[in-house]
């Protein structure tokens, strides 16, 4: 005799029924299902059964079994639901982290895998790691990038050998060593804009201040002081957190500073410059890592 999951799951006006290897039943919507995996759009597209004709019905819907527990479908239908609906759970254990990337492969959800390894690349990377397991450890290996080269600890790190270690704190060193030639030569600025000159060297209504640094000048007129800045916060990060993501994180700190700021020229038009210079540096910065090989 099944039993029924707990809320969100129990919503007496869902319409398809998911029952657990260990008989839970879990009432689910399948648009939410659909919008998070290709595999149940397809599944749910396929010709389905009259209400009525099949075993594999309750209460007047069907029921899909599962070859996962319902621990891990718990889980997993999580993270396919809306954040207003569901949060995201938390990955406690390596069998919880195992259980829940074997159904995220299985099927077809990138989201939770991509989710997954944001939230807990570590400890990925130490499990793909220790089952021998090379695309899953260089995938993860390029998500820790969005950390400190120094990790703290994690439970998982007993999973992997010294060198295993050392590997992977060595990648995440020529990583940040692969974007030093961002700041150093700057050429790629003007490459991208050309003539038209970017937010950095604002018109002369301007009322920020300019900064005198030669190597930032790529203008006939110097560029703002809140630019400026930005490039050397922003670099000085890079060589610790080599990742696109913290390229455009202090962006939108910098967005904020300059529409805190006086001057009204710039701070009209500083969240569409520098998003668009922000995605651009964060392409360099993810292309010049793309190059790096972790030795596994």
């Amino acid at each position: 005799m099944s039993t029924c999951a707990s809320s969100p799951f129990d919503h007496p006006k869902a319409d398809i029924i998911m029952r657990s290897s260990d008989e839970v039943d879990f009432r689910v919507f399948k648009l939410f299902l659909t919008l998070a995996s290709p595999f149940f759009e397809t599944m749910f597209e396929l010709p389905q059964p009259a209400v009525g004709t099949s075993d594999d019905t309750k209460d007047g819907l069907p029921v899909i079994p599962v070859q996962e527990d319902s621990k891990t479908l718990d889980t997993f239908l999580r993270f396919c639901y809306p954040s207003t609906l569901a949060e995201d759970p938390s990955l406690e254990s390596l069998a919880d982290i195992q259980a829940i990337l074997g159904a995220a492969r299985k099927y077809s959800l990138d989201l939770i895998e991509r989710k997954v390894l944001e939230a807990e690349s570590l400890r990925c990377f130490a499990i793909a790691r220790n089952a021998r397991l090379k695309h899953e450890t260089i995938t993860a290996a390029r998500y820790t990038l969005r950390q400190p080269l120094i990790p703290t600890w994690f439970a998982e790190i007993e999973l992997i050998t010294a060198s295993d270690l050392l590997a992977l704190l060595t990648y995440h060193k020529k990583c940040s060593i692969a974007v030093e030639p961002l700041l150093a030569k700057l050429d790629w600025v003007t490459s991208h804009y050309g003539m038209n000159r970017m937010a950095a060297s604002s018109d002369t209504d301007c009322q920020c201040a300019r900064s005198i640094e030669a190597k930032f000048n790529l203008w006939e007129s110097a560029p703002v002081w809140w630019w400026v800045s930005y490039m050397k916060t922003t670099f000085e990060l890079l060589r610790d957190i080599p990742s696109g993501d913290i390229v455009r994180s202090e962006a939108e700190k910098t967005i904020q500073e300059v529409r805190s700021a006086d001057c009204t020229t710039c701070s009209a038009r500083v969240k569409e410059n520098m998003e668009e210079f922000s995605n651009l540096l964060a392409l360099k910065v993810e292309t010049a890592t793309a190059s790096v090989r972790i030795s596994v």
